[in-house]
């Protein structure tokens, strides 16, 4: 008794039966008001943030390209409508360092309405004035070729010295190069005249200017390939996540009225899934046997953006294989290990599943909570186009031989009259960047990370708004004597109503405390990505140390914050005192934690598991055309891992939405049940409120782990 005393004082006292007491209680009054009107404060700076980003933002800077003035290629409205395509007069020197240095090419650039399909040069046009007409398209606007003379012209760089056939890539003209037979050319030729009156130059030149002209667009190629296979691929992504859903709901209402056989269901099937994602592994590694270039190693082929090419290696399925073992394994183990305590986790599951039952309006409430996650993302995504797109062209001096003023901010419209031109002949004023020097400019950065910071509390806080929800609605299920009858007639708009009036202030708190450590978990990643290249291995372990201690601070932030929600819901006081009392309650049934809340979790994950399988494997049968009865229907792609791995995170989002509301169910059960036991003193001499059959089952087993124990001790 004494220990038991002991014990109690340590992890604070338990409540006393109260025979009045009926469940979450309904005269209670605002708490953590001080944070409720922080958040407020912060979301009208965010709402001011936003709005001055709309106001000096402009996302074409990232769509369309610039010219040497810094305007828009066929943008509608500017004098470049009808010209959607940049020109580069000598893209030979975009092979400069200065391209990787400044991401601008040092030569004068302008918007054209096609891009050349011959070679050309100004000498040749200006001599025989033949194709004139076509070959000034590509100069400077309002050029007039009687007023200068040759020399003249290429010296002011009013016109290219030459043009070349050229094709439109990313809205940029690059010279067409082909390869015929190992032999590279340019049209149909593998030399050309530079137009400056020296020898014939080897096309090479010009695929050395391209490659480094498109350094900064070659992640761009990517996105705009990924962007093409979600235009042609999305309709066939929403069926799948469809199926996803459905799915889900049909795994989530047999769980309603067979529980107990849908969860063993479960268990086989990803067993299943699993044995025959490793079987067909094996088979595509010996099919594979033999094939030329099957055993080339993933390091020898590096980084490839086409995922085909890794399904065409042995090693490939031998990695998945070996980690598909592994996991059945993992779980056949985990399964030998838990198997009696999942009868346990079956019963809770029940309860669970009657609980559903009786707020069934429980299992769409998710798609409000994500609706307002999607709001938090897109306003978070907007912001940040529109912060980043706010500043204003900077023009620099750029020059191809010696200059001391290389690289200087200039004006274009003044830079004739300065002494640049006098110094440096052949320097030019062109448009260099987007950046700006007031104090708005120089401030970005603050609002970035404040947009960043806002948008994890917000996100947190409606996460935080769908669990206090729950667990209100759940908990007036659970402490309702007679169901449905002591229950409210609407328990989920009764409790969303309580967790707005009352408790906005402590959801805000606890989503606050939150958001900032996962605020300092993405700056650790922001340092240790500038650190990689350090050789400062103290440096390098203590961040790494910092990173996994902010991660498990993290995880079990999260933990505390899910059971003081409940504690909220329940008895409506502040975050502190909830946060308090809800992990006293847990270390005071820390064995009923271990043994059943997390087995319980476990089941649930795969079911999660499970249902992303089904659809996983569906979706890449379907968009590989391994299905011959749908092999025309399915979409042609550059890559068929997008529409394959959208699918599978959208499947589990959907999946993990519908279990979410198991999960938050059995952990206000849970808790409730401990609350309950304790006002019991563990005994039957008061009714429980959950079902007869589970407390009996909780209570016989609590006893014999405590003869386990004492037979060990």
């Amino acid at each position: 008794m004494g220990d038991q005393e002991n014990y109690y004082g340590k992890h604070g006292e338990p409540k006393k039966y109260d025979p009045n007491f009926k469940g979450p209680i309904q005269n209670r009054g605002c708490t953590d008001i001080l944070c409720c009107i922080l958040i407020v404060l912060g979301i009208i700076a965010y709402v001011a943030v936003g709005i001055v980003a709309w106001t000096y933002g402009d996302p074409r800077k990232v769509i369309y390209p610039t010219d040497s003035k810094g305007q828009f290629c066929g943008q509608v409205g500017t004098p470049n409508e009808k010209k959607p395509f940049l020109f580069y007069f000598n893209i030979m020197k975009c092979a400069s360092p200065l391209v990787l240095l400044q991401f601008q090419c040092p030569t004068t650039q302008i918007c054209v309405e096609n891009c050349p399909d011959r070679f050309l040069t100004y000498l040749s046009v200006a001599t025989t004035q033949q194709n004139f007409d076509y070959y000034k398209q590509f100069c400077r606007d309002g050029f007039n070729n009687f007023t200068k003379s040759p020399v003249e012209v290429l010296r002011d760089r009013d016109c290219p010295a030459m043009i070349t056939p050229s094709k439109p890539f990313t809205r940029r003209c690059f010279p067409a190069i082909n390869t015929q037979k190992g032999v590279v050319m340019v049209g149909n030729s593998t030399t050309f005249d530079d137009g400056r009156g020296d020898k014939q130059r080897n096309v090479t030149d010009l695929l050395e200017g391209a490659k480094k002209a498109n350094v900064v667009l070659e992640a761009r190629q990517v996105a705009m390939k990924i962007f093409e296979d979600y235009t042609v691929s999305w309709y066939w992504i929403v069926i799948g996540l469809i199926i996803a859903m459905v799915i889900s709901l049909i795994f989530v209402v047999l769980l309603r009225f067979l529980a107990g056989i849908m969860v063993w269901v479960m268990i086989v099937l990803v067993i299943a899934v699993m044995g025959y994602g490793i079987f067909h592994c094996y088979m595509e590694y010996a099919r594979l046997k033999g094939q030329s270039g099957s055993d080339v190693t993933l390091k020898d082929i590096g980084f490839q953006t086409d995922i085909r090419v890794y399904l065409h290696l042995r090693q490939t399925w031998l990695a998945f294989m070996i980690i598909l073992c592994i996991l059945e394994v993992i779980v056949i183990l985990l399964l030998i290990f838990l198997r009696k305590r999942i009868m346990i986790a079956i019963a809770l599951i029940k309860e669970a599943s009657r609980a559903v039952g009786f707020v069934m309006s429980s299992l769409v409430f998710p798609l409000f909570t994500f609706l307002l996650v999607c709001l938090c993302i897109a306003y978070w995504a907007i912001t940040a186009v529109f912060l980043s797109t706010s500043n204003e062209a900077v023009y620099k001096v750029f020059n191809e031989t010696q200059c001391d003023f290389s690289g200087n901010t200039c004006n274009p419209e003044t830079f004739n009259t300065t002494n640049v031109t006098r110094v440096c002949p052949d320097a030019t004023c062109q448009f260099a960047f987007y950046g700006g020097e007031t104090y708005y400019h120089k401030y970005l950065i603050v609002f970035q990370i404040y947009n960043a910071f806002m948008f994890l509390w917000l996100a947190n806080f409606v996460i935080a708004l769908g669990q206090v929800t729950l667990a209100g609605a759940f908990a007036s299920y659970y402490w309702a004597f007679k169901k449905p009858d002591d229950m409210p007639a609407f328990p989920i708009f009764s409790s969303l109503g309580r967790a707005l009036r009352y408790h906005t202030g402590s959801l805000a708190f606890g989503s606050l405390i939150l958001a900032i450590v996962q605020m300092i978990r993405i700056l650790l990643e922001y340092l240790d990505h500038k650190l990689k290249g350090a050789d400062n291995k103290c440096a390098r372990f203590l961040l790494c140390c910092l990173k996994c201690c902010f991660w498990c601070l993290e995880k079990f932030i999260k933990f505390l914050n899910r059971n003081a929600y409940i504690m909220i819901a329940i008895y409506g006081t502040n975050f502190c005192t909830s946060a308090r009392n809800a992990f006293f309650l847990l270390m005071r049934n820390i064995i009923r934690v271990a043994v059943l809340d997390k087995v319980t979790d476990f089941l649930l994950f795969l079911g999660k598991l499970l249902v992303v399988g089904c659809v996983g494997i569906l979706a890449f049968f379907f968009f590989s055309r391994r299905i011959q009865i749908v092999q025309d229907t399915a979409p042609t792609l550059n890559y068929y891992w997008v529409p394959i791995l959208t699918v599978i995170l959208g499947s589990y989002l959907i999946a993990h939405g519908f279990f979410s509301v198991y999960g938050m169910c059995v952990d206000t059960l849970f808790l409730c049940f401990c609350e309950d036991l304790e006002r019991n003193d563990g005994s039957l001499e008061r009714p429980y409120y959950m079902s007869p059959e589970l407390s009996q089952i909780l209570l016989k087993k609590d006893a014999d782990t405590l003869k386990s124990s004492e037979s060990q001790s």
